[in-house]
């Protein structure tokens, strides 16, 4: 007892130090007591799933573009392999159905876009050539009209007033040849990526099939095969009878366009017939500025009887020929159309936009065979509509 006393004055501090050392070591030992055991292991796996969400979100913008690209060869294979399984179907070997297909295909783009930008050119050179005689009637007009007294050589120096403007613009246009050099060139690439693709799906179609459906059990094989099917005939029959129409449209407004002696008639008729019949409900209205353009730079009195062909026209197109083409195929309701390009443009630019109506329309099919419906009762509307539809018909 007398010798702990003395250690314990000999060394004073002796005593609080182990005092505060216990005092630690108990606080340590409680932190670990309160600590559960599975917070470690949900802290790492926490970090885990977050760092494969990560990894998983840099390769989706990575593949986002490969992904769109497929969907657009995948909707192509569809509107081509009905066409190809008819030549399959005469003892033409696949392989050669597929190539004719799309080397036909492929022409047609190539003239369409040969055509517009042979149309576009000459369209400028007019408009650029004219727009003196153009500028000088508008001031004339605008002067006997309002009772002004403008002159060209005041609307130039308004125009070119701030020089320095245009310089800056100009230059910023130089600067973006290169960015516009690399999209062309991105584009190229885009388009013969799609179009590989699509050769391959076409011809390998049935195999694709078969090795998707194996991955599957039996019961679900005919589900699959059967909206696949429908798919390849809803898609195919829908773009055909849209090609059709295209074909009506442009022989229409070529020899109308030719009747009133304005330049580059064939040309213009193949560009309304394309635009008025792939572009839902406005299409027909968009096909018809070019048009009209080009007669105000030759006689402006035939661009009033351009719009009054071009009103007249879908009339005919929506009632007397669209409901008899798409007959045997799909027809979606113009609204609806015009909805799904809005949205596929929206979630996928340009490329979505042209496959929203062919996807819209296989899934309006896909429903309809799925989807129950009830009966509703009778509307006198609607039956009015449909006797005067048989009697069109009959007549």
């Amino acid at each position: 007892m007398t010798d702990t006393g003395a250690v314990a004055a000999d060394n004073p501090a002796a005593g609080p130090n182990t005092e505060a050392t216990g005092d630690s070591s108990s606080s340590d030992a409680d932190a670990r007591a309160s600590m559960p055991a599975w917070l470690p292991r949900a802290m790492v796996l926490a970090l885990a799933l977050l760092g494969l969400f990560e990894l998983a979100n840099w390769a989706a913008h990575q593949l986002i573009g490969i992904a769109i690209m497929m969907t657009v060869a995948f909707f192509v294979s569809l509107a081509m392999e009905p066409a190809v399984d008819a030549l399959a179907a005469r003892g033409v070997n696949r392989g050669v159905a597929t190539g004719a297909v799309f080397v036909i295909v492929f022409a047609c783009t190539a003239g369409f876009v040969a055509t517009l930008g042979v149309l576009l050119v000459e369209t400028v050179a007019d408009v650029v050539s004219e727009l003196p005689r153009l500028i000088d009637e508008l001031v004339s007009w605008v002067n006997s009209t309002f009772h002004q007294k403008l002159t060209l050589d005041q609307l130039r120096d308004r125009l070119f007033k701030d020089s320095d403007v245009i310089s800056s613009y100009a230059a910023r246009a130089a600067d973006n040849v290169w960015g516009l050099s690399s999209t062309v060139l991105g584009g190229i690439a885009k388009f013969v990526t799609i179009a590989l693709f699509s050769v391959y799906m076409t011809a390998d179609g049935p195999k694709l099939r078969r090795a998707l459906c194996s991955l599957l059990p039996p019961a679900k094989q005919d589900a699959v095969l059967h909206a696949w099917d429908l798919a390849i005939d809803k898609t195919g029959g829908y773009l055909y009878s849209r090609a059709l129409l295209a074909v009506i449209s442009a022989i229409a407004h070529w020899l109308f366009l030719a009747l009133l002696g304005l330049p580059n008639a064939l040309a213009l008729g193949v560009w309304f017939g394309v635009v008025a019949s792939f572009v839902p409900t406005i299409g027909t209205y968009v096909a018809g500025v070019l048009p009209v353009l080009v007669a105000l730079t030759a006689r402006p009195l035939d661009a009033v009887w351009i719009v009054i062909f071009v009103v007249v026209y879908q009339w005919v197109q929506d009632y007397v020929l669209q409901p008899r083409i798409t007959a045997k195929t799909v027809d979606v309701n113009p609204a609806v159309a015009l909805l799904a390009v809005i949205m596929g443009g929206a979630l996928l630019g340009a490329v979505g936009a042209l496959l929203a109506i062919p996807a819209t329309a296989t899934l309006q099919t896909f429903l309809g065979e799925y989807v129950p419906r009830y009966q509703v009762r009778e509307d006198p509307r609607i039956e009015r509509r449909d006797r005067k539809r048989r009697k069109r018909k009959r007549g």
